[in-house]
């Protein structure tokens, strides 16, 4: 597989694998960062509840937005380092963590109105969306329809390039095949042998892979064929807003051609890293995304 195709697919793969059901740990946001006054309960266009839960004080509010079959407590290494400078968000979309399941449209548009449901209740004048994963992508859809309240959005481990032709009906559907099959074993086979460096921690890896595999596969499948499906060309002219990415290195990353459709794109690269960088190097990872919601204030303030 050429470049150009690894390349417009690593968004979609990235999607594919990118958490748990549980977190690592399984610690609950709560005990991990403290101070929240615990659940709170958005409700989405399709009457969906939607979990999230509110941490520290500050401008802007942090929106944090989990990848695919995950939840919030991915998050969990962020929140002490956040909650300390800003009002940190973390959502559980539909479908996952303490979310509501009765949607029909497990679609990259369907979780962007959860997003945006959230942000309708968060009393902030300025929101950053960060999202992992297929959590980017929904952050981005999510954009247009939050306005412009959003100053920014930093993409995790998602953007490598944009502008290539998508996949087609057929190569969809042979990707997605082998999971409607063997849900189980696919997303521990993905998890295991494409998304950690060789060096990995065993047991992170080994965790990551299981608890995936939980995710009731009617809906993954369904969010990755809309992953898979979802068109860029059509979403990027309503994201107005500067774009960071941090990126491990497992793939390279095209940032001239993200600048063609993102001309304010920043990226930077965390090395010897793999898809789940900030579980993975959170002593790392934190300053990237620090540095990257400061430059955001930044440039809001001026």
């Amino acid at each position: 597989m050429g470049y150009a195709r690894v390349a417009g697919c690593a968004l979609a793969l990235s999607a594919v694998a990118a958490c748990s059901r549980h977190g690592p740990d399984a610690v609950p946001a709560s005990a991990a960062a403290g101070g929240d006054e615990g659940p709170r309960i958005a409700t989405s266009p399709d009457n969906v509840h939607i979990d999230y839960r509110v941490y520290g004080h500050g401008d802007p509010a942090v929106v944090l937005v989990h990848g695919w079959a995950s939840d919030a407590n991915y998050w969990n290494a962020q929140l002490p380092a956040l909650e300390s400078r800003y009002t940190v968000v973390a959502l559980n979309l539909a479908g996952h963590g303490a979310s509501g399941d009765n949607r029909a449209d497990w679609s990259i548009a369907s979780y962007a109105q959860d997003v945006a449901a959230v942000a309708r209740q968060i009393p902030n004048p300025r929101l950053v969306l960060v999202g992992h994963s297929m959590g980017a992508a929904v952050s981005l859809a999510a954009t247009p329809l939050i306005g412009t309240r959003v100053i920014g959005v930093i993409a995790v481990e998602a953007l490598r390039s944009v502008g290539l032709p998508p996949l087609s009906p057929s190569e969809i559907e042979q990707r997605i095949a082998p999971f409607r099959a063997d849900f189980v074993g696919e997303t521990r086979k993905l998890v295991a042998g494409s998304l950690f460096t060789r060096d990995a921690n065993p047991l992170l890896v080994q965790k990551v892979a299981y608890d995936m595999s939980l995710e009731p596969p009617a809906i993954a499948v369904a969010s990755m064929r809309s992953l898979l499906s979802m068109d860029f060309a059509a979403v990027l002219p309503g994201v107005h807003v500067p774009v960071f990415a941090i990126n491990s290195d497992l793939l390279p990353t095209d940032a001239a051609r993200i600048r063609k459709s993102l001309p304010d794109f920043t990226l930077d690269v965390l090395e010897h890293s793999g898809h789940f960088l900030m579980l993975e190097a959170p002593a790392r990872f934190n300053p990237l995304l620090l540095k990257d919601l400061d430059a955001l204030s930044a440039r809001a303030a001026h």
